[in-house]
C-alpha cells in the first residue's frame, strides 16, 4: 500500500463516518442564541474583526478594469475613518478576481502600496470543474504565474459521487505542485454532493493532498455554504489536525450576505476549532455583498 493510501486508510475514508443530526441541529441553534446574544459593543469589535477575514469577491464575466479597481479600493479601505480612526488599518484579507482581471488587481494594489491585501484568482474549470483534468491542470499552472498569491481551485465532483477518492487524491496532488507556493484553496461545492458524509470524506481527501484551505462553495451552486456542511468540514479539520498536526484553514463562501451570518461562522470556527482558528492564514470567508450589510450594521 503507498503512503497516499495509508493515509487516506488511517484517515477514515474506508470507513462512514457517524453524521449525528441532532448534535448538528442542537449545535447551529446554540450558535444562533449566542449570536443573538452579542452585546452591541462586542459586535461591532467582532464585526470589524470579521472584514479582515473577508475575501472580497468579483467573478462576474463582466466584470471591467474599473469594477476590479473598485473592489480592490474598496478592500484597501472598507470602512470610513470616523468610524474606525484614522490610525486604524484595516483592510479585507484578500481580492477574488477571475485570471483575466489578475492583472488590474496586481497593478491597482500595487500603485495604492497595499500588497498586504492577498490577490486570489480561480482556476481548474471554475465553477463547474468537468473538463478534462490536463486542462483545468493548465488553468492552474497559467494563474500561477500570472503572479497570484492564492488559488481557489474547484474539484470534479463526479469522482466524489462515484467514490473514486485515490483519484481525487491523485488529482489534487497533482493540482497542489502545480500551485507552488502558493495558497491553495480547494473548493468542495458542498451544495452538489448528495450526503454530509461526502462532505466529510472529500474534506479529508483535499487536505491530505496538500490543501491550505477547504472551502464550501464556489457561489454558483442551487445551494452555498450552509451551518450543517460547515461543522463537518470543521470537525474534518479538527480530525486531521489531531492525526498530522498540519492546521488547514476554512473558508466558508457563496450566499453569506448578512453580518448576522458573519457572525454565525465565526461562532462555529470558535466553537469547532478555537481562537487559534480565527487569524486570516486560517479563516476566510468568501463574499461579494456582505461587506456593506457589515458597514451598515457598524454604522
Amino acid at each position: 500500500m503507498g503512503a497516499q493510501n495509508k493515509l487516506l486508510v488511517e484517515l477514515g475514508l474506508n470507513n462512514t463516518k457517524n453524521i449525528d443530526d441532532t448534535y448538528i441541529n442542537n449545535k447551529i441553534k446554540e450558535i444562533r442564541k449566542k449570536v443573538c446574544n452579542i452585546n452591541d459593543k462586542d459586535k461591532v469589535m467582532m464585526l470589524l474583526k470579521t472584514i479582515t477575514y473577508i475575501d472580497l469577491t468579483s467573478l462576474n464575466i463582466d466584470d471591467t478594469p474599473e469594477t476590479i479597481e473598485s473592489l480592490c479600493l474598496k478592500a484597501i479601505k472598507p470602512i470610513a475613518e470616523d468610524l474606525v480612526g484614522s490610525n486604524t488599518l484595516l483592510h479585507t484579507a484578500a481580492v477574488c478576481v477571475c485570471p483575466a482581471r489578475v492583472n488590474v488587481a496586481i497593478d491597482t494594489l500595487n500603485k495604492e502600496n497595499a500588497r498586504q491585501i492577498f490577490i486570489a484568482s480561480v482556476a481548474a474549470d471554475f465553477p463547474l470543474g468537468k473538463l478534462p483534468f490536463e486542462i483545468r491542470l493548465k488553468e492552474i499552472i497559467d494563474v500561477t504565474n500570472q503572479g497570484v498569491d492564492e488559488i481557489d481551485l474547484v474539484i470534479d465532483r463526479s469522482l466524489v459521487l462515484t467514490h473514486d477518492w485515490d483519484e481525487l487524491f491523485n488529482q489534487l496532488s497533482q493540482m497542489r505542485v502545480a500551485c507552488k507556493d502558493k495558497r491553495m484553496k480547494t473548493i468542495l461545492s458542498v451544495g452538489d454532493l448528495p450526503s454530509l458524509n461526502h462532505v466529510y470524506k472529500a474534506s479529508m481527501v483535499a487536505m491530505a493532498a496538500g490543501t491550505d484551505f477547504i472551502k464550501t462553495s464556489t457561489g454558483k451552486e442551487n445551494v452555498n455554504a450552509t451551518l450543517p456542511a460547515g461543522i463537518i468540514m470543521c470537525q474534518a479539520i479538527k480530525h486531521y489536525y489531531e492525526h498530522t498536526g498540519r492546521k488547514v484553514g476554512f473558508k466558508p463562501a457563496g450566499g453569506i450576505k448578512t453580518f448576522t451570518q458573519a457572525l454565525e461562522w465565526l461562532i462555529l470556527v470558535e466553537e469547532l476549532l478555537g481562537d487559534e482558528w480565527l487569524n486570516k492564514e486560517s479563516f476566510r470567508i468568501g463574499a461579494s455583498s456582505l461587506l456593506d450589510d457589515i458597514v451598515k450594521a457598524i454604522q
